[in-house]
């Protein structure tokens, strides 16, 4: 259950507004039968007004999202890069270093949650979510349940966890989480194929319709992986395809578009093509595909990094906001916020690593601004993170 505090200085709800453990309540508007057949009907989620100003809150300018929704077993590879055993205790004690990160609502407007870290304290008692909504930072919750196997494809995964999906969401609403994150993958070195296509687009288009039933905000994740040889010319075409399917899909399941968030990734070559792009040409490649199919009602585009590093992410997101946009484009970032701050920390109980994301959380602010230099950046901060065949 979400605490007083939260529900009193909540970002983007008045206590009034909060639905105490209540399921979905619908209007349904039906056409005059004179104007149009008996059995069209316009569903609207009586969370609509909500939705719209959450997502707008996330999409405010010169902020974006703090993704530290790594699984249990993810954050043990993290911690083991720095020495540090797969603990509770330890997942605890670094995801405390980053919510109370000391003005990091300035840069941050939401931040991604694993399911222990929604319902998990700081290391000196307080809530995450507490914390997070006395920063101005909009909590919000991992909701898929990761890739599976897709029967049928070739080689191509699909991701799992609609079962059961709205009862978890609304009880992610209660504890807190007012926008939720569900991730798929298309591999371009496998086809793509159209089944691989149509599976990823039709999953998040369910899992999109159900969180908005049930309150929260979905971030819609389809990622281009980074592997392969090819050229940005190839990664052009298939995420036009991509989008267009999970465009169609969020449709046809009645989805407010108005309060989604898009996290898609940038496009780039394949991480072994030998071509590689300068920002100016991501940031060309990748507008373009957004004005062809993103509709401008949706208020955010959120851009995962994908294994970029720290700067060439902030770099490239930098180029695409030299010029307004009808969308916020921003970032929601992981390992590209994260990288310098947690191999600074090193499990150590006082040393600059708070600093260290403040740095890349502002880095990235800027960028969103249009107003990034690079100037200053240290050689960790260059380093690239593509990890091939990479699973989290």
């Amino acid at each position: 259950m979400a605490s007083a505090s939260l529900l009193k200085s909540s970002p983007v709800l008045d206590k009034s507004e909060f639905v105490k453990g209540q399921t979905l309540r619908q209007t349904v508007v039906r056409c005059h039968p004179n104007s149009a057949p008996s059995s069209l009907s316009v569903r609207a989620s009586s969370y609509a007004d909500e939705l719209v100003k959450t997502a707008k809150t996330v999409a405010s300018p010169g902020r974006g999202i703090l993704a530290m929704d790594e699984s249990n077993a993810t954050c043990g590879k993290r911690l083991a890069s720095i020495g540090l055993e797969n603990t509770e205790a330890n997942r605890q004690a670094y995801r405390t270093l980053l919510v109370t990160a000391p003005g990091l609502g300035q840069y941050i407007s939401g931040a991604i949650l694993f399911e222990e870290t929604l319902y998990q304290s700081t290391t000196d008692g307080k809530k995450m979510v507490d914390v997070l909504v006395q920063q101005n930072i909009v909590p919000g919750i991992k909701v898929d349940k990761g890739l599976v196997p897709l029967a049928g494809s070739n080689n191509e995964s699909w991701c799992q966890g609609l079962d059961g999906l709205a009862s978890r969401s609304a009880a992610y609403y209660q504890q807190g989480a007012r926008f939720a994150k569900w991730r798929t993958v298309v591999s371009i070195p496998n086809g793509p194929s159209a089944l691989a296509v149509k599976e990823a687009a039709w999953g998040l288009a369910r899992y999109a319709a159900i969180s908005q039933d049930n309150g929260l905000v979905p971030i819609v994740e389809p990622e281009i992986l980074l592997d392969g040889e090819h050229g940005i010319d190839r990664t052009f075409e298939v995420a036009k395809k991509v989008w267009a399917e999970v465009f169609f899909y969020l449709a046809e399941n009645n989805v407010l578009f108005e309060g989604i968030l898009l996290k898609p990734s940038m496009v780039t070559p394949g991480a072994e093509c030998k071509d590689k792009a300068t920002p100016e040409q991501v940031a060309e490649y990748t507008l373009n595909l957004l004005k062809r199919r993103i509709p401008p009602s949706v208020p955010g585009i959120m851009f995962l990094s994908g294994g970029q590093s720290e700067v060439e992410a902030t770099l490239n997101l930098n180029a695409m906001n030299q010029a307004p946009n009808p969308w916020h484009v921003s970032f929601s970032y992981a390992r590209a916020l994260q990288n310098t701050c947690l191999k600074t920390w090193g499990g150590r109980p006082e040393n600059a690593a708070q600093d260290a994301l403040l740095v890349r959380a502002k880095a990235n602010s800027l960028a969103q601004l249009g107003k990034y230099t690079g100037e200053g950046e240290s050689d960790e901060a260059k380093k690239g993170m593509f990890v091939k065949g990479y699973v989290y």
